[in-house]
């Protein structure tokens, strides 16, 4: 029996040589071929089709970006980045090829990696993105970080908020998240003309990748989007996102956030449960929350949390998750009180956190 087939993209010869022995050396794990550069990569993967990709940010003759979104336009192929571009700029394009449909990102082994746990991390991720179904990603159909034309996920049949629900009774906003986060996170904020309340945001990504998302992230929609200071007064960030910051969890009680160094839940620091968690016990009924794609089961027990305690609760469905794990299991066990697309969540959230929807009919 083969195993998954891989495609290793690097342009330094020492580096490819080393991961393609690295894959090699597992029999769950087949190599099929390797590039130099983002113009052979795109060449191997049409002719190969392999299972997943491991691929370069920084490469000669076209770019790990380029490559990236020529193939999830031409060739939809799971894509793990491995990277060590950590400057802004390179964080930027990293974190544009994510949102243009590459499904994770792993830091270059370094040379003090003696004990093999970064080869154990490398040969995980690319099993586990090869067993994952892509698509042609939506961002190639309307052009880079485009707007939505309506209907491209789903029609828009998202039924009004229940009575008494609006930015008169929500206090605050939640979103977690993990794989296939970044392009979904823009497509729910770009579908909320204000926000009247805080919009809070747990992303799963690793360090040292994490540490600017939220500048790429504020530039992409006209909310402003910043990591949590300790302290901060929750009813002081109204039309603010803001997002739990890389290791940190992020925690609201008595009125403020807080960012703790707790042990991290269900292997993720921050979690969405812990978040969601807190949410349930300090704002209850005032609260919406969701939960979207993503890989394993945080946000669900917090998700049911805040829905035992008044709030509303959507989870993405399976249509649209890259990953229909974490929305699955809030699904699974009762803490989505709807399950939808996920344009029709951004509709949703709208409806409750823009100021325009009191004077709607």
């Amino acid at each position: 029996m083969t195993g998954r087939r891989v495609v290793v993209v690097e342009d330094s010869l020492t580096v490819r040589r080393h991961l393609c022995e690295i894959v090699a050396a597992d029999p769950e794990l087949e190599l099929v071929g390797e590039a130099e550069d983002g113009k052979r990569a795109i060449e191997v993967c049409t002719s190969l089709r392999p299972d997943v990709i491991s691929l370069d940010m920084m490469l000669p003759v076209m770019t790990g970006l380029a490559a990236t979104e020529y193939i999830m336009a031409h060739v939809p192929t799971p894509i793990l980045i491995v990277s060590a571009s950590t400057n802004r700029a390179e964080l930027f394009r990293t974190y544009d090829a994510l949102a243009a449909g590459a499904l994770d990102v792993l830091e270059k082994p370094r040379g003090d990696d003696f004990d093999g746990s970064w080869e154990v991390r490398f040969r995980q991720a690319l099993k586990l993105l090869a067993r994952i179904k892509v698509i042609t990603h939506p961002r190639v159909r309307l052009g880079r970080f485009g707007a939505s034309p309506a209907g491209a996920l789903a029609p828009a049949t998202t039924a009004p908020p229940p009575p008494g629900a609006g930015p008169s009774a929500i206090r605050v906003a939640a979103v977690g998240v993990s794989t296939g986060g970044p392009p979904a996170i823009v497509e729910i904020l770009r579908a909320i003309p204000v926000l009247a309340t805080p919009l809070l945001l747990v992303l799963h990504i690793d360090e040292p990748f994490s540490s600017a998302f939220a500048d790429w992230l504020d530039a992409q929609t006209n909310h402003p989007v910043a990591y949590a200071r300790d302290g901060e007064r929750l009813d002081g960030l109204a039309g603010r996102v803001v997002m739990a910051p890389p290791g940190r969890h992020l925690v609201v009680r008595a009125g403020r956030l807080h960012l703790t160094g707790e042990a991290p839940r269900h292997s993720c620091r921050p979690s969405v449960d812990v978040l969601f968690e807190s949410l349930a016990r300090e704002c209850g009924p005032s609260v919406v929350a969701s939960l979207l794609t993503g890989m394993g089961k945080d946000g669900a027990a917090g998700l049911l949390d805040i829905r035992r305690a008044g709030g509303m609760t959507f989870a993405q469905d399976e249509a649209t998750s890259v990953v229909y794990g974490m929305p699955r299991e809030a699904a699974l066990i009762g803490a989505a009180e709807r399950v939808l697309p996920l344009g029709e969540i951004g509709a949703a959230l709208a409806r409750v956190l823009s100021p325009a929807s009191r004077s709607e009919p």
